[in-house]
This record gives structure tokens, sequence and C-alpha cells, in this order.
């Protein structure tokens, strides 16, 4: 199938099949200091709902002490992979997060992973409603005594992201009536859809290839363009469509700058990291950053 036929079926499934997708109403803590150390990470497998027509196995990382969740409460990450994809080739970006004082939850999606026998790249459009079905489960677990996450999830700041078709995911939901709990999108060569970035405003980093043939740049500009809420636009010239999260690449270093620092900014609360997104961002002949996120200096 042709590069642009496949966007418009991906980009069709979306509009089609994206409705209102929420969590139930969480009331935040007050945010921990932001951690100035990294923490080693840790792994674990679990799977929402596994009776269910669509079980979601999930891989989450988070910040430990040895083999336990180090002490105290870390916001919530739900990152969502691409089309034939799956959790662990995004290690490189979400054990980072992890490192940095984040819980990252990444569901493998039924019918859009690398290792589906049924592969459909129209069931997209369920995956923002399955994103809100692992943040339930988050939810749940933080509360049952034994577990391992249990008292370590601080389920009022949660922010998601996500890759390409995960991209289009995340944008999925933040549909109108989404909980107020979801305070960031990080959207990488990904772009919003129709009826996505209403309901609670939120803060959105989008970040895109100059020269990505499989989702081109403008759809991913189109999104941003489309929203009123605090944002910024990371873009990086002549790359294609994910080089650039590959450790050691040409703009590696800018991306988790800059995605770290909005998570930290938005979920922790903390100035500091706000203030340090926009020089995080900009390398000259590397990147170029559009900064309406509205940062106090």
């Amino acid at each position: 199938m042709k590069l642009s036929r496949l966007l418009a079926v991906l980009l069709a499934a979306l509009v089609a099949g994206c409705g209102t997708a929420t969590a139930a109403p969480g009331t935040a803590s007050a945010p921990r200091p932001v951690p100035r150390e990294a923490y080693d990470v840790g792994m674990r497998t679990l799977t929402v709902e596994p009776r269910s027509a669509r079980p979601l196995p999930v891989t989450v990382w988070y910040p430990a002490v040895g083999r336990s969740v180090a002490p105290g409460r870390f916001p919530v990450v739900l990152y969502s992979h691409g089309l034939r994809s799956v959790p662990a080739l995004h290690a490189a970006l979400t054990t980072r997060w992890a490192a940095a004082g984040f819980v990252v939850a990444a569901p493998t999606y039924p019918n859009t992973n690398l290792r589906s026998p049924r592969f459909d790249r129209a069931d997209v459009r369920n995956q923002p409603a399955d994103a809100w079905r692992v943040i339930r489960h988050l939810i749940r677990l933080d509360g049952t005594p034994g577990d391992l996450l249990a008292g370590h999830l601080d389920t009022g700041r949660v922010a998601a992201a996500g890759h390409s078709a995960g991209g289009f995911t995340t944008a999925g939901m933040f549909a109108s009536g989404h909980s107020a709990r979801l305070r960031a999108g990080v959207i990488i060569a990904g772009g919003g859809i129709a009826g996505s970035f209403a309901g609670p405003p939120a803060a959105l980093l989008f970040v895109h290839g100059g020269a990505d043939q499989v989702v081109p740049w403008h759809v991913g500009r189109a999104g941003y363009d489309r929203s009123d809420w605090p944002r910024a636009f990371l873009t990086l010239p002549g790359q294609g469509h994910g080089e650039y999260l590959t450790p050691g690449r040409p703009g590696f270093a800018q991306v988790l700058a800059t995605t770290t620092d909005l998570l930290r900014w938005r979920l922790y609360e903390d100035p500091t990291s706000g203030r340090r997104i926009a020089a995080g961002a900009r390398l000259p002949g590397v990147t170029a950053f559009e900064d309406r996120l509205g940062v106090a200096r």
C-alpha cells in the first residue's frame, strides 16, 4: 500500500471511531520535589482484563531501588506504540523517562502490534479507549494491598505519549470529557484527529521529522495549529519517521531533554524544568522549535 493511502486509511479510521473515553475523576496529591538524581529502572509486565475480548499486555517501567519501586509516589506516563511495533522497541525513551522519575505504562495493542495474527490498522480507532482502560487499571493497582505498585502511583498526574499511530492514539485520548488528570501529551510523528484537543486543557508537545514520508510533517503541524492549548512543536529537519528516537543519532538528546522537561514541568509542577524546555530543544542545524507553552521566564 502506498504511503499516502496508508495515512488516509489511518486518519479515516481514527476520525470515524474515536469518541469520548474517560477515566474516573481523580484528585492529585501535592507534587513531590522533582528528582535530582537518576533512578535505577525496574520493569514488570501485567495484563489488563485478560479474559475480556481485548486483553491488553502492558509493560511497566518504574523508578527502582534494588528490586523494589523507589519510595514515594510517581506521576504516570501512558505510552502508545505505532503500527507493527511493540513497547520494547521504544525502551530507549521510556526507560529514560522512568529513570527521571515517572512510571511509564506501555500497552501492546491487540490488532496493531508487531506480532498480531489479526493485524488491522483500522483498529487504531479503539486504542484511545484501550489506553484509558490501562489508566483505570493502574488506579486500581495503586490501592491494591501487596501489589508492587501500590502506594507508588500519583494517578492524579498523568501524561500520554506515543509514536506514529501511537501519536494519533494519544491525540484521541484528549477528546471532550477526558479526565483533568491528563495534564500533558507528547505526539511523536503523529497528529491530531477530529474531536481531539477538547475538554480540560493540557500542554502538548509535537515532535516530527521534517522529511517524514510515512506521516508527513504537515499532518503533525495541522494538529498543532488546530489546538489553542499551551503547545510546542519540535522539528528535526531532514529526518524521517523516527531515527531521532535512537540514542546517538542526531536529535535524540534534544528529543529526550525536551520531553523530559515538559513532563517534569507539567507533572511535577517544576518551573525550573519548564524554563529549560526551549533551551534543551534547540540545536542549530539539527532542530527547530516553536514555543507557545507560555512558560513564565
